[in-house]
């Protein structure tokens, strides 16, 4: 099996995934259909003489205008008990003193001194909290869509009808100072706007700082009737430093005196409301829709109608909410009847709008059940009749009056209700498509394994057919398409690729194959692979468990290392190893000591337990669960008041990037690489320690960045910039060093020795093909090892030998860990400081666990090599352990958005594409460095042969010698056992990606799977629909990692191969 071959093949697989991902995608998160309707003045929402009040102004539109002017204060993340005041101690309780409580205490003041001139609400707010989408439902009445959660990084203009849009068109004059997301959704819809950057969230004044500049300005100038400043501190000081922070009590503070000064300049015609758009949870994330903040009252929706009525303007066509009827009552002078009366006026117009609109969406979308939709209609007419009754006869009794309000109140609530249940158009076409292009795909893995190690299985004539069966399917759809002129749908068209060139394959592989063995032999899970799979899939369709999954999964890590344990106890491996010592060229057979013992084995298993537990004290805690409390040192050091601990903890921080950068160095010092003079190791030698010391150089910068005087700010904020680019940079050359010369051993050069007899070949001269290499290169090293110890006969003398190579033994591990090691600083720079410690009990874990794994796998001369299932199994959910040590959860709101300024503090400009990279490889930096070392699990038993060994050396006598020249010592062939067999090699690589490929595929299956069955579920945008979000995105960084892991394998033993060739045809010279 050639190496081009493996690739291909693996690269087919993952573009199935894709194409299942990419299908089940476009049927599950599906956008709603956004009506172009808008409405006027001049249609009312509904048939009937104008509504009550309106008579009063000529010009007054659906109903007359109670203000002529708003100032409406956005305060990012603005939660409810915010405003709240500091609560009173209770004798025989603890003083418990919060920051964030009392520190607005002008609403506080305005609610008792003036009650009739006040209201406080608590909102509740529909999922997902991004600020785009709250803008969206802010403006529009509507819910935004879950897929829209993506267009955060780069909002789109709202298309549907909105406040902003009616302001305009009732030619109202809209000043708009703060957050830069609102230009993307109005481009030039304001008479005056002050933008300013909003995405850098360690920024915590720039913006502020920029609306108080010109607020009082703006509103003592007069030249405005809708003025909007969205300030963004609030929220950017709960992303840094949470809201237990003292620094939260300086930006809350700030936000009263706002509050205050506004309250001081407005006038008796101007409206002020001061809302959030979201709140914000313990961890200082975006929250708002869980239960930290109190039950449900008003939906955030709300405010949309209560503001157009008040305003004198049409509600939006598309508005969901329900007016909030209590601020049409009028002031405290007015009669209940009057005040009565204009509620069930306000909410009746609100309720022809909503019914007005379901009509028209329903027409449009057919998405609506028809059974509610009728039962809703009923209760409208109904509570229509009842408002006309009541306005013909306007001195009923009051309970009548409540009973119309009632009515209304229920039709309105009902509606939401249904749209909320409704609005994710499902395509379940699309769904089942997506579930059995992903369930074949994993079946292809599971099947392909087992192809891999077979001998003369023909996967290279194979690869041609289906790439041929999928450019056939491809050229069908798109000549259907054209025929009946529909438009191309690339999804489609990638399912439809996807699934012929699945169906060709299986079915060449089937006849290939033929039935000379039955079926249920081609799956081959263990016992205990097969249940951690049924427990990690049945997980994923129950809410509390896809909720609890951080805690979960490292105890399931837990239990399947004891499983291993015991294990390898039951089967004897661990007392009577099954190392098969091959014999050297001129030299008898021996064998070997057990490369481990049970004690050893126990002890690594009890280093594993005990990693994964110290890795489980860096938790995020979900908002689901208001009780648990997140580790405090997820949180970056600038966040920390007290100096003192800020330096301990910086110092630890240090420490734990040194003995990173000190273990790898060992490591090949252990083996030998470290001496060899090839550019990576030299690389290793000096830009290693480089990019540590601007590792720690950059943490210093940014946890003392407040402390700074000011005028050495310039120079931190340039080294701000130049530092984390500087490590990134070196991290891009060390890679490409490492591409270029993979290769590094230690060749050394002598003369006057004999040479060696020649190389018995079935070839004369030097090999020219493959085979002819294949053959000759394990019998070069050999001899290369002999000739040193000298134990070869000797023939005719032909010169001297002039070459000897060392470190041979662990070229594929070292080029590997190298690889992984200049791959971890980068990403570790896009964490918080304290993460470095979970940095180093990764590869602290991973190290100990391959050495576990190792235990089990004998090693073999002539093949087939083969990694356990267990293997690629733990090796998966050590990556989604390391996913939730690292401090992330798998939702929106629990995305770290600061690593899309570590090196760009001042922003991207227009860029979109490089934050969004950021930002995943913050978020998915386990799953990366998991799938790139993935190769380590076949390479690791070879490698530790040497252990073994080396217990084997010389006898006492020799001691001093063997301190001279160690590398005179016998020396393992360790990895190079897998060139004995270079075919088996491949098959090797292959097999382990398919395997490690099903065991992602299955996780993602399940997603999709639970997803679908409970798309109804109350929870599935909180919970199910984030869960399959995040598995989707974590396969394809996996997948990609993977393939680049395999690919580096295969370049360096394509290295290895031309080190060879070149070193016999020197010989042959």
């Amino acid at each position: 099996m050639q190496k081009i071959s493996v690739l291909l093949f693996l690269t087919w697989v993952c573009f199935l995934f894709y194409a299942g991902i990419a299908l089940f995608t476009s049927g599950f998160l599906l956008t709603r259909l956004e009506l172009t309707n808008h409405s006027t003045c001049q249609e009312p929402p509904g048939p009937g003489s104008p509504p009550w009040g309106s008579q009063e102004e000529p010009r007054a539109c659906w109903m007359a205008s109670r203000f002529s002017r708003v100032v409406l204060v956005l305060i990012d993340a603005l939660r409810f008990d915010f405003a709240q005041p500091q609560r009173s101690h209770v004798p025989g309780e603890p003083l418990v003193s919060l920051p964030f409580l009392g520190k607005l205490g002008t609403l506080q003041r305005i609610l008792e001194t003036q009650p009739h001139h006040a209201r406080l609400y608590r909102s509740q707010v529909d999922p997902p909290t991004t600020t785009m989408q709250r803008l969206k439902a802010l403006t529009t009445g509507s819910l935004p869509t879950f897929i829209d959660a993506g267009s955060n990084f780069a909002s789109h203009a709202i298309m549907e009808d909105n406040l902003i849009k009616q302001l305009t068109s009732a030619g109202k004059r809209v000043v708009f100072m703060g957050d830069d997301t609102w230009k993307d959704l109005f481009p030039g819809a304001f008479s005056q706007a002050f933008f300013f950057p909003s995405f850098n969230v360690r920024d915590l004044h720039t913006v502020d700082n920029g609306i108080l500049e010109h607020l009082y300005p703006t509103m003592d100038g007069g030249e405005w009737d809708v003025l909007i400043a969205h300030f963004l501190g609030v929220d950017h000081c709960g992303h840094k430093h949470g809201p237990h922070h003292p620094e939260m009590a300086k930006k809350l503070s700030q936000m009263d005196q706002v509050i205050q000064g506004l309250v001081d300049r407005v006038e008796n015609d101007t409206l002020l409301v001061v809302a959030g758009d979201h709140g914000m949870t313990m961890n200082g994330d975006h929250g708002g829709d869980s239960e930290l903040e109190e039950p449900e009252v008003i939906p955030q929706v709300s405010l949309v109608p209560t503001l157009a009525l008040l305003l004198g303007l049409p509600i939006p066509f598309g508005n969901i909410g329900e007016v909030m009827a209590e601020l049409f009552s009028g002031g405290e002078n007015s009669q209940p009847h009057s005040s009565a009366l204009a509620q069930a006026t306000a909410l009746h117009l609100n309720a022809q709008q909503v019914s007005r609109f379901l009509h028209t969406y329903s027409a449009a979308a057919q998405d609506l059940k028809d059974k509610e939709l009728h039962q809703l209609q009923n209760l409208f007419s109904k509570a229509s009749a009842d408002y006309q009754w009541l306005l013909q006869s306007p001195q009923q009794a009051e309970a009548t009056q409540q009973t119309v309000i009632a009515e209304l109140q229920q039709f309105l609530r009902g509606a939401r209700t249904m749209c909320i249940e409704s609005w994710a158009r499902f395509s379940l076409v699309r769904m089942v498509g997506g579930a059995a292009i992903l369930a074949a795909a994993c079946f292809l893995c599971l099947l392909a394994s087992q192809w891999a190690t077979s001998p003369g299985f023909p996967f290279c004539p194979l690869l041609l057919i289906p790439v041929a069966g999928g450019l056939g399917g491809a050229v069908v759809y798109v000549g259907l398409v054209a025929t009946i002129g529909l438009r191309l749908d690339l999804v489609l068209l990638g399912a439809v690729a996807a699934m012929c060139s699945l169906l060709t394959f299986l079915w060449k592989a089937r006849a290939a194959w033929g039935s000379r063995k039955p079926l249920a032999t081609l799956l081959p899970l263990p016992g205990s692979v097969r249940l951690f799979l049924l427990i990690r899939l049945a997980a994923f369709f129950s809410d509390s468990f896809v909720v609890a999954d951080a805690r979960a999964t490292p105890f399931l890590l837990d239990s399947f290392i004891l499983l291993l344990v015991a294990q390898l106890h039951w089967e004897g491996q661990l007392l009577s190893p099954k190392l098969l010592t091959v014999p050297r060229l001129g030299s008898s057979s021996s064998t070997g000591l057990p490369r481990y013992s049970g004690a050893y084995a126990l002890r690594l298993g009890v280093g594993l337990l005990l990693c994964t537990r110290l890795a489980g004290l860096f938790h995020r805690c979900p908002e689901e669960t208001p009780a648990c409390h997140s580790s405090p040192w997820l949180s970056p050091l600038a966040s920390m008041v007290d100096g003192r601990a800020k330096n301990l903890w910086y110092g630890a921080c240090v420490v734990a990037l040194l003995a990173l950068l000190a273990a790898v160095r060992l490591w090949l010092h252990r083996y030998g690489n470290l001496k060899s003079p090839e550019p990576p190791m030299l690389f290793v030698r000096w830009g290693l320690p480089l990019m540590a010391l601007g590792t720690a150089a950059y943490w210093a910068l940014a946890s003392g960045a407040d402390e700074i005087p000011p005028r050495l700010r310039a120079l931190v904020a340039g080294a701000s910039v130049v530092l984390p680019r500087a490590v990134a940079g070196l991290a891009v050359s060390g890679l490409m060093l490492l591409l270029w010369k993979p290769v590094t051993v230690l060749v050394k050069a002598g003369t006057g020795a004999p040479r060696t007899r020649t190389v018995l070949t079935p070839f004369s001269g030097p090999p020219t093909t493959q085979a002819d290499l294949d053959y000759v290169v394990p019998q070069i090293y050999r001899h290369m090892q002999e000739e040193f110890r000298g134990r070869l006969e000797r023939t005719k003398s032909q010169g001297p030998l002039t070459v000897a190579a060392y470190q041979l033994g662990s070229v594929y591990s070292a080029a590997m860990v190298t690889a992984l090691t200049l791959l971890a600083f980068p990403l570790l720079l896009l964490h918080a400081e304290r993460i470095s410690l979970v940095f180093l009990l990764l590869f602290l874990q991973s190290f100990l666990l391959l050495h576990l794994l190792a235990a089990g796998i004998p090693i073999t001369t002539l093949g087939p090599f083969t990694v356990p299932w267990q293997a690629v199994s733990a090796w998966a959910l050590m990556a989604t352990q390391t996913f939730y040590s690292t401090g992330h959860q798998p939702v929106f709101p629990a995305i770290h958005w600061h690593a899309a300024f570590v090196g760009f503090p001042d922003g991207h400009g227009s860029s979109t594409w490089l934050p969004a990279l950021l930002v995943g490889a913050n978020t998915f930096a386990s799953h990366l460095l998991f799938a790139v070392g993935c190769p380590l699990l076949l390479l690791w038993p070879f490698l530790c042969e040497s252990q073994g060994l080396q217990k084997r050396q010389q006898p006492p006598g020799n001691e001093a010698e063997a301190r001279i020249r160690p590398e005179e010592q016998e020396q393992p062939l360790m990895e190079m056992r897998l060139r004995d067999a270079p075919h088996h090699f491949n098959a090797a690589l292959l097999q382990l990606g398919l395997k490690y490929l099903f065991v992602l595929g299955v996780q993602i299956l399940a997603c999709a799977l639970a997803a679908s069955i409970l798309r109804r579920h109350l929870m599935v945008w909180k919970v199910f629909a984030p869960k399959f979000i995040f598995e989707a995105l974590g396969f394809i960084v996996s997948s990609v990692g993977l393939l680049q892991g395999i690919t580096l394998v295969m370049r360096v033993d394509g290295a290895v191969s031309s080190w060879f060739k070149q070193l016999v045809l020197a010989q042959q010279r």
